[in-house]
């Protein structure tokens, strides 16, 4: 039941397309956002793609952890993780609220 996922060469290959240009300016603009999203989370700590969500920086305290095996806590350092919000226009595309889903069931029925 699961489908195959967009292959890198099908993604640069549709954006070609789309913007009516070669395979390889697609390839190349493509590394370049992945490039300038690094260097801009790395210096400013997010980076925003309109439309689709947001790529943020986030620094997690030091806590306490447990040992699944012992059962000892431990202690976890501080750290900074990389996470990627989605844009509410793109979850709402692919995940329609629920209201709206309960708005055309009860509308349907009338």
């Amino acid at each position: 039941m699961a489908t195959q996922r967009m292959t890198q060469t099908q993604l640069v290959r549709a954006l070609a397309e789309a913007g009516e240009v070669s395979n390889k300016q697609s390839r190349a603009i493509l590394d370049a956002l992945g490039g300038l999203a690094v260097s801009e989370v790395k210096k400013n700590g997010v980076f925003v793609l309109p439309g689709i969500g947001r790529l943020v920086r986030v620094d997690r305290a030091a806590r306490l952890g447990r040992n699944p095996a012992t059962g000892e806590s431990i202690k976890i350092p501080a750290k900074k993780v990389v996470k990627f919000r989605v844009a509410k226009a793109a979850k709402d595309a692919i995940v329609p609220p629920k209201a709206a889903k309960d708005a055309k069931v009860a509308k349907a029925k009338k």
